[in-house]
């Protein structure tokens, strides 16, 4: 048996007034993903252990079956693997977004969405001005880039930028959270203030300021951890022979090099709403004739519902349906081993919250000769009625590789 899993990032939400209490996987005409559930089994999901910040990282890596209470070692690790940027075991590596300010407040977590190219040449210039030996700025994707630092500790309190849309900025910096973090806390803080110096006199921000968008006034560093010991999942699950990770995002094409699977990088692909759906469908497709797990990955929903957007995020799970899973389910109707596809997202990003929450979330999967559910929809609540009932930890993926062809 192959298998793919279909992540939408992001795309559970909340029942909403102005949806008629409805969620927006309810609302969104979802034919494809309503079939999959109708004709598979279903359930529901813990992704996120209780008392752990529901990020992505988290999220995705407990999808995987890893037990994330032992192995997390935050986000900024992870992206370090897909840039291929190796950590030795005392370097400690952190996210360092390009944020947007507003006078006191952080207006937004991804500079206005600024574009790779332009993020570049702020991260020349930062470590032109703010580099060391001991101190290094990684250029990443759009606003998502990392900061390395030689010797530092990871004993620190940080918050996510997304999590904190409009909120006053210098409360919410680097605080240690054991005396003897307390210098590197210090350290990074004045990277911060110092890097907002660097940035808002720079020619690209000028330029963006003329032509009316915002700013990558500062960066914010947070996540940090040291390089994680993550075994690969072919020794986990012995089924998985050979494996990929299609993602646009670095921080999932590091959770698959970490799980030993291979990062297919598509054409087109941006982790946004324009994402080229298509390429990375015939990417998923042309490693299942080869291999025996792909996790494709499409990021919009959350962006989305960080946006607080629900006519966008309506449409990314909308273009998922249409253009991933119907797509995906005719593709592997064709091949000659059997596909179980599984569906679901990692967490939810509300968007009347506009930022991640932990509460369970649905998934449905399929394969030829499965013995269908009662279920006929697929959402939040709907799936709570199927046959698998509500799961956690490493039970969907046991479930999945315990599936005999």
């Amino acid at each position: 048996m192959k298998h793919i899993i279909i992540l939408g990032d992001g795309m559970a939400d909340w029942p909403a007034p102005q949806l008629n209490g409805l969620t927006l996987l309810e609302y969104a005409h979802t034919p494809n993903m309503n079939r999959l559930a109708r004709m598979g089994r279903c359930g529901t999901l813990i992704t996120v252990p209780t008392g752990m910040h529901p990020g992505s990282e988290v999220a995705n890596m407990s999808i995987m079956g890893y037990d994330v209470r032992r192995v997390y070692e935050g986000r900024a690790v992870l992206e370090a693997a897909s840039m291929g940027i190796g950590l030795d075991d005392d370097d400690l590596a952190l996210r360092c977004n390009l944020i947007s300010l507003e006078g006191a407040l952080l207006k937004n977590h991804s500079a206005g969405h600024i574009t790779t190219a332009e993020a570049t040449q702020l991260i020349d210039s930062l470590n032109e001005a703010l580099g060391t030996e001991r101190v290094k700025f990684y250029t990443g994707v759009q606003y998502r880039h990392l900061l390395v630092v030689k010797g530092g500790n990871k004993h620190l309190i940080t918050t996510p930028p997304h999590d904190v849309p409009m909120q006053p900025w210098e409360p919410l910096m680097v605080k240690a959270e054991r005396p003897e973090a307390k210098a590197t806390a210090k350290e990074l803080n004045r990277l911060i203030v110092n890097s907002q110096n660097v940035l808002q006199q720079h020619p690209v921000n000028l330029r963006r300021r003329l032509e009316g968008k915002d700013m990558a006034d500062s960066v914010w560093l947070w996540s940090p951890g040291y390089r994680p010991k993550m075994e690969p999942l072919r020794i986990k699950y012995p089924a998985i022979k050979r494996g990929s990770v299609i993602s646009a995002v670095d921080l999932i094409n590091g959770i698959g090099r970490y799980a030993g699977l291979k990062c297919i990088h598509v054409d087109g692909a941006t982790g946004l709403y324009d994402t080229n759906y298509e390429n990375k469908v015939n990417a998923a497709l042309k490693a299942l004739e080869t291999d025996d797990f792909v996790y494709l990955h499409i990021e919009a929903s959350d962006e989305a519902g960080h946006e607080g957007s629900f006519e966008l995020k309506q449409r990314t799970i909308e273009d998922l349906d249409h253009r991933v899973v119907g797509p995906i389910m005719e593709g592997a109707a064709q091949m000659k081993q059997s596909v179980c596809i599984t569906l679901l997202p990692d967490h939810p990003t509300p968007c009347q919250l506009r930022t991640h929450t932990a509460e369970p979330v649905p998934f449905a999967y399929y394969y030829d000769g499965i013995a269908a559910d009662m279920v006929q929809t697929f959402g939040e609540r709907t799936c709570q009625a199927g046959a698998c009932g509500q799961l956690k930890d490493d039970e969907l993926m046991n479930l999945l590789m315990s599936i005999d062809e």
